[in-house]
């Protein structure tokens, strides 16, 4: 099912070459790095991924590691130099990105969108590559403005617990446009919203919302809502994602462009907890806690962006989506 899958993406690009490219890549275990790394496969390309397993896992990428156009360097990517070869592209995702992660893990996180960020940029500049930088719809903080459009600056606490991940990724965003226009560097940024799919992890503190209450659902456990539920998410299925991503990274022309990928269907935490009891016919109830601090109360995007730039809109409606995450995921 996931081999659909990647041939659905493939499938579905337009007006992007990869064959025969070297891509480097950090986070590449994670869970949309290894994605991105098994389409450019699929795509001929030549793919090196850079992760230390930080919150990435081996069995992300345990069926590419005898692949003859993939290479695999275990290191943190602040103390990773180079993999010596040639380069097209370049693509930073590496970063820690659950909301559980953030008091246990600030610095570690602050470091890789801002040093492992400089270290990404500095191996593109040496190569002439263009560079993708994996930013967040967490730049916007609680935004003021819907749908949220790129051209909105923000509204975050960089004191706040979230901050080590909000700031770090909009100081990511300063560098990036600072190594274009300083070096010429073919630099493109994407504003990643919520992203699910078959390799998200629900267990401990990685899990994000939807695996968690999936795994919670399947076991008919109390699915843990914090607050009311009433705040909003937009979610994007991974395959729409990986397909946006590809678009920025690859098509001609968009140097210095920062384009939100996501899904501009907005839905309440209560409304998407009830979609996954519905479809798993679980007997779990639905159970309350306070809502953590900062946690923005609306969220969705302006994708008009996307829509023009990478003549790209989601496909994967989130009951299909969640349904593939069932059938696709595994413990």
């Amino acid at each position: 099912m996931v081999t659909d899958n990647i041939q659905m993406i493939t499938d579905n690009l337009t007006n992007c070459d990869f064959e025969g490219k070297n891509i480097l890549i950090s986070g590449g275990a994670g869970f949309i790095g290894s994605w991105i790394c098994e389409v450019l496969l699929a795509l001929d390309a030549r793919v090196t991924c850079v992760d230390n397993f930080a919150s990435g896992r081996k069995k992300n990428i345990s069926g590419l590691m005898n692949h003859p156009r993939f290479s695999f360097i275990q290191e943190d990517i602040l103390s990773f130099s180079d993999s010596g070869d040639p380069l097209d592209y370049v693509m930073h995702l590496a970063s820690r990105a659950s909301p559980f992660e953030f008091d246990k893990f600030p610095i570690e996180i602050l470091k890789s969108n801002t040093l492992g960020t400089i270290t990404m940029l500095e191996i593109a500049k040496k190569n002439k590559a263009k560079f993708l930088f994996t930013s967040t719809s967490e730049i916007y903080g609680d935004s003021e403005v819907f749908p949220t459009p790129e051209t909105y600056n923000g509204n975050v606490n960089p004191i706040g617990i979230r901050g080590c991940y909000d700031e770090a990724k909009r100081a990511g965003e300063a560098l990036c446009m600072a190594y274009m226009r300083q070096y010429d560097l073919d630099v493109r940024i994407a504003r990643i919203f919520n992203t699910y799919g078959p390799r998200m992890r629900h267990d401990g503190f990685y899990g994000r919302v939807v695996p968690r209450f999936i795994a919670q659902a399947l076991n008919n456990d109390p699915i843990t809502i914090f607050g009311d539920g009433s705040q909003t998410r937009s979610f994007c299925y991974i395959t729409d994602q990986v397909r946006g991503l590809l678009n920025l990274v690859s098509r001609n022309h968009l140097k210095g462009e920062v384009v939100n990928i996501g899904n501009p269907r907005e839905m309440t935490i209560r409304e998407l907890g009830q979609l996954i009891l519905d479809v798993t016919n679980s007997r779990s109830k639905m159970v309350f806690s306070p809502l953590p601090p900062d946690d923005p109360k609306r969220r969705y995007p302006d994708i008009r962006k996307a829509k023009k730039l990478l003549e790209w809109v989601p496909e994967i409606s989130v009951t299909d989506g969640i349904r593939k995450t069932i059938d696709q995921s595994s413990p």
